[in-house]
């Protein structure tokens, strides 16, 4: 004997089974979520919250910078800037509490089979399955039962479709999958309006434009220029900077570093030329100077820094001087001192022969032949006498004998120019030395120097040019044999015109 319903009853059980199994694996927890960058899992809230970079990474920032954590991410800040005060609170969401899921009881209609009759057995109506016929009874179960093959047979329980919420920053498809919600679209973020919202998956995060950083909450500017962005000269704006450069570089291709200009390839210099860092200098060459402009070079004057820079006149020339002496002289060696030309060595004189060329400072003479005044004669080629024998000869000089010499205008006082001395000695003879002539102005006088010499003084300065004849006057007294008589030098004394 069969018994259908109790068969059918095991075949409905099992569908049943398959579709709770089915709800229970759609109402699982989603281990499997991934979270953006800077969001991490949280699998008691089954959402993706902030992660503590500034806890989690080792030595996050370097240097003097300090960690400050953000939604989704964290900023590098200078310590002198950030302050406990300004610190951003993390993002901590609301933890996601969903209900739990309860789907109504399925209460199945009890089978009833109607009472064996000449129709085929039906079993009560069931909403999500169509008819199926079963055999007559009364012909006896030739073969199994076998469903209509003409589908798929419904179940015999009603559907149901999974109302399985999404995490939190993911919404329902009409797929049934999860999408990610763009809050940033949506308007539906919390960023102020100084922020930017950057949609992640799962969520958002709130940051700042480049140029600006977040301080308690907020975008404020940076100022760049005290970060030493720019090499030189550094102008701050609003969300950024520009660097320009000073006077003498050029800024480079990358808008922060300065090269140096070299200015010398332009010759702003009359002579040369000297590049440096960011600017140049002129210079001149040797006798002259560098004008007001700094480019310009004047000649140096050389002769107005110093009237001995040349002993007689010094004259000007571009870049340097020369100097320059009186007829009679030459430039010597050192091209700055006078020295005499000695015209009658060179020949370069209009003496006779007859004549005698006397050279002094910065000229000379042409001295006559010697002519004796009557009544002396001649008795050598500068020396005249007059004889004792000669009555005339009374109370003159013994001998005249010229001598010549050459005195500079002007030369120091006191000073030894000549000396005169005695010839003859004579036993108990004693000699006196005087200027008998020639010196008006008092600016001679003779100093003995021992019994039989004297020397003669120039007691103050004489200017030339001038011609002094001087008298030199030695007298001999013997006290023994009653003797008094003189001897006359006459000095011819030629005192140049300069004081070289």
């Amino acid at each position: 004997m069969l018994f259908p319903g109790r068969d059918f009853d095991a075949w409905t059980s099992a569908r049943m089974l398959a579709a709770l199994m089915f709800i229970a694996l759609c109402i699982q927890p989603g281990h499997g979520q991934t979270c953006g960058e800077g969001f991490a899992y949280d699998r008691r809230a089954r959402q993706c919250v902030d992660l503590d970079e500034c806890r989690s990474l080792p030595d996050a920032c370097r240097g003097d910078m300090v960690c400050v954590n953000q939604n989704g991410g964290y900023l590098c800040m200078p310590r002198g800037l950030y302050s406990q005060s300004h610190r951003p609170e993390p993002y901590r969401p609301e933890p996601y509490r969903p209900e739990p899921y309860r789907p109504e009881p399925y209460r199945p209609e009890p089978y009833r089979p109607e009472p064996y009759g000449p129709e085929p057995y039906r079993p009560a109506p069931v909403p999500a399955l169509p008819e199926a016929p079963y055999p007559d009874p009364a012909a006896g179960h030739q073969e199994p039962f076998r469903p209509p093959a003409s589908g798929p047979a419904e179940p015999s329980y009603p559907r149901v479709r999974s109302n399985t919420p999404c995490i939190l920053g993911y919404a329902v498809a009409e797929d049934g999958t999860c999408n990610d919600i763009d809050e940033c679209e949506a308007s539906s973020h919390q960023c102020n309006p100084t922020q930017v919202c950057i949609n992640t998956a799962g969520g958002y995060t709130c940051s700042c434009t480049e140029g600006y950083w977040l301080v308690a909450g907020q975008c404020q500017d940076i100022d760049e220029c005290r970060y030493g962005y720019c090499q030189q000269l550094c102008a701050n704006t609003v969300g950024s900077y520009s660097c320009s450069c000073r006077p003498g570089f050029l800024i480079n291709g990358d808008e922060r570093t300065c090269q140096d200009v070299d200015e010398c390839e332009d010759e702003p210099c009359s002579h040369g030329c000297l590049n440096s860092h960011g600017s140049f200098m002129c210079n001149c060459d040797e006798g002259f100077e560098l004008a007001a402009d700094g480019t310009t070079c004047l000649d140096l004057d050389e002769c107005g820094f110093s009237e001995y820079l040349c002993q007689h006149r010094c004259v000007n020339t571009p870049g340097s001087f020369s100097c320059v002496c009186p007829p009679g002289y030459y430039v010597f060696e050192d091209e700055r001192s006078c020295e005499d030309l000695n015209e009658c060595d060179t020949g370069n004189n209009t003496c006779t022969t007859a004549q005698v060329c006397f050279n002094f400072q910065g000229g000379y003479t042409c001295l006559d032949p010697l002519q004796c005044e009557i009544p002396y004669i001649e008795v050598a080629d500068n020396q005249c006498m007059c004889s004792a024998e000669n009555p005339k000869c009374r109370d003159k000089p013994f001998t005249i004998l010229y001598r010549h010499m050459d005195l500079s205008s002007g030369r120091t006082v006191p000073a030894d120019i000549f000396q005169m001395q005695a010839t003859t000695r004579y036993p108990g003879a004693f000699y006196i030395f005087k200027v008998k002539s020639g010196d008006g102005d008092r600016v001679f006088y003779m100093r003995q120097t021992s019994n039989v010499s004297a020397t003669l003084v120039l007691s103050r300065p004489v200017s030339g040019p001038q011609t002094i004849v001087l008298d030199l006057e030695m007298t001999t007294v013997n006290n023994v044999i009653n003797f008094r008589g003189s001897s006359i030098i006459r000095l011819t004394v030629f005192v140049s015109e300069h004081p070289f």
